[in-house]
């Protein structure tokens, strides 16, 4: 036994020939595929006031979906749309398969639409990856090539400034990584100097990256670069046992932090 529900077949035909009717919802009319005589819907359409509701949805998201540089826009347009083709289900005609069809292409639209506004708006904050990845996701959608074009030159031009940023912030953890292999578990000097140089440089290219990885090396490096330079201070700076300066180094940082909670919540 079939689960398909049967659909009622259109019956309204062209007043003049007899010819096939393309309904336009937007614009509320019919036009004949032979002659091209028009008519409102309403006049042709038998009880057209249960579809007035659907319409009027799928009107509004259209109208929302003209302003192409709002996401907000976008989202509640993309709302009206689902709420419509859930409206469409209670009609087992072809005029709710119709209807049904607009508002799966106005979803379409409407993510297209939405990923071309979040786009430009990271395009406006200079924060050209995720505008390439919003632009493609746009497929081409008014200028979105052009603008794939500007993000690639936007990106290049932020990673050269990048290097600088990303060489320092590569060295915090191989430092740390070093001492330890050098000074806790007893590695020879030369081996430790290939280490760090291996990893600063591997740690360094991620950062110029940018990406996941690269903000996990960023707030490693800052947690870890107040303890270091304290540790290299006391120890070299001053001449104080490692072991001391090592307690001290991780100590202090964290006091300071506990102290900054505390007052913190107590303000509050």
């Amino acid at each position: 036994m079939s689960d398909t529900v049967e659909i009622k077949p259109i019956s309204a035909r062209c007043k003049v020939c007899g010819g096939k009717l393309v309904n336009d919802w937007l614009r509320g009319v019919c036009v004949c595929e032979n002659c091209g005589n028009k008519w409102d819907l309403s006049d042709m359409i038998t009880d057209f006031a249960d579809y007035s509701r659907v319409v009027e949805k799928i009107k509004r998201a259209h109208e929302l979906l003209e302003d192409t540089d709002s996401s907000a826009s976008a989202g509640q347009a993309l709302v009206l749309f689902k709420s419509a083709e859930s409206d469409c289900t209670r009609f087992n005609d072809a005029y709710g398969a119709e209807l049904s069809a607009v508002c799966k292409k106005g979803k379409e639209q409407a993510g297209i639409i939405g990923h071309y506004a979040a786009a430009k708006s990271y395009f406006e904050k200079e924060n050209y990856i995720k505008a390439h990845d919003e632009f493609k996701k746009a497929g081409g959608f008014k200028d979105s090539e052009e603008y794939l074009f500007k993000c690639d030159d936007g990106i290049k031009i932020q990673r050269k400034k990048r290097i600088p940023y990303a060489v320092i912030i590569g060295l915090v953890l191989p430092a740390v990584l070093t001492i330890v292999l050098h000074l806790k578990i007893g590695i020879d000097f030369w081996p430790c100097v290939a280490i760090f140089l291996a990893s600063a440089a591997g740690a360094a290219y991620a950062v110029y990256l940018e990406g996941v990885l690269s903000i996990i090396i960023e707030i490693l490096s800052f947690i870890v670069a107040v303890p270091l330079l304290l540790l290299l201070l006391l120890s070299y700076g001053f001449g104080m046992n490692i072991t001391t300066a090592s307690r001290i180094s991780i100590g202090v940082p964290l006091l300071i932090v506990a102290v900054i909670a505390v007052l913190a919540e107590r303000k509050q």
